[in-house]
């Protein structure tokens, strides 16, 4: 991986692609390659339903909100655009594993990737991530998200639970 030019970066805002930023970002300093981000996306309700009644309003809203989310990873992963390095940011339409594996198409490419949790979007094999591991054409980096990342992920998708008081202390609870 000598001879790496580019260094190709997913990012959609999520932790595990924050911390792909990162690796790419020194990766790119160590080796004196360009940085390419890229964040690939896809209008709500898919293709097919965008297809049916096409609005080129809403088309430019969701490439933008997508561009948006790109920036908003740069501050939020590395604290801005760094100015030591030559950066290219693509926004690109389409599912997130073939359009990095189409962009990231040279031997001399690093494609960095970010892992997620495992849950049902892995088990549904629909993941980004396994799908540029199977049919990237260039070395690829599997960063996972670090252990604190992985903590306060999961926190913040837990349910607060609420206190219920048994029957017998609550006057009135048997007329409900």
């Amino acid at each position: 991986m000598s001879g790496v030019r580019r260094v190709f970066a997913g990012v959609h805002g999520s932790l595990g692609s924050l911390q792909a930023l990162r690796y790419a970002a020194n990766e790119a300093r160590d080796r004196r390659a360009r940085l390419l981000t890229v964040i690939a996306w896809v209008p709500p309700g898919g293709d097919l339903a965008e297809r049916r009644q096409p609005n080129p309003y809403l088309r430019k809203m969701w490439r933008d909100a997508a561009q948006a989310r790109l920036w908003d990873a740069f501050d939020m992963g590395l604290g801005g655009l760094p100015q030591d390095l030559t950066i290219e940011a693509l926004v690109v339409r389409g599912p997130a594993g073939p359009v990095l594996v189409d962009c990231a198409d040279d031997p001399d490419d690093l494609l960095v990737i970010g892992t997620g949790r495992r849950g049902l979007r892995r088990a549904m094999g629909r993941s980004a991530s396994r799908y540029c591991l199977a049919h990237a054409r260039c070395p690829v980096v599997a960063v996972p998200p670090s252990a604190l990342m992985e903590e306060t992920s999961h926190r913040r998708h837990i349910w607060p639970r609420k206190q219920r008081s048994p029957a017998l202390d609550h006057p009135g609870a048997w007329l409900r």
